[in-house]
């Protein structure tokens, strides 16, 4: 029998405006191709300027050499499969445009969790924020220079 993929496990689920989600998706395959300083260096200004933000805020990121995470406050007539289609789907693009040599960047499917408390927001933060000293890439998290937080502040295209 076939496993019903990520898709099934969205069937029923809703976005919220106004809710804030911690997001997670890899690299297909899990290829570390963020590994490369120029590569992840495009990635980022892809994926800040990225229309997928619309209405909604994102809060804190970090791209690892093999993963992103965010903490996204959806905005409104988003959802957050919607926005995370656009911010892959732009990414890549924008990747391939300026790396030929990029095929597919993206596994499908992502991860997202609704944060309901201000201490889950708080946790998730601090979760996304260590993720660099977690796997050994950096000492110290002023030295990885691909996270960043916009709190209270807006990222449109």
């Amino acid at each position: 029998m076939k496993k019903p993929g990520h898709h099934a496990l969205r069937i029923g689920r809703h976005s919220c405006p106004g809710q804030i989600y911690l997001v997670t998706f890899a690299t297909k395959g899990r290829t570390p191709i963020f590994a490369d300083h120029e590569i992840a260096s495009s990635a980022v200004q892809c994926m800040l300027q990225s229309s997928a933000w619309q209405s909604s805020t994102l809060m804190r990121w970090v791209l690892m050499p093999d993963h992103w995470h965010g903490l996204i406050a959806l905005g409104e007539d988003v959802s957050v499969s919607s926005c995370v289609a656009r911010l892959k789907g732009g990414s890549a693009r924008g990747l391939r445009l300026l790396h030929p040599g990029i095929e597919t960047v993206w596994a499908s499917g992502f991860h997202d969790h609704a944060l309901r408390s201000e201490e889950g927001i708080i946790a998730a933060a601090g979760y996304i924020e260590a993720n660099p000293l977690r796997a050994g890439l950096v000492g110290d998290i002023a030295d990885y220079p691909f996270v960043g937080s916009w709190w209270g502040r807006k990222k449109r295209a």
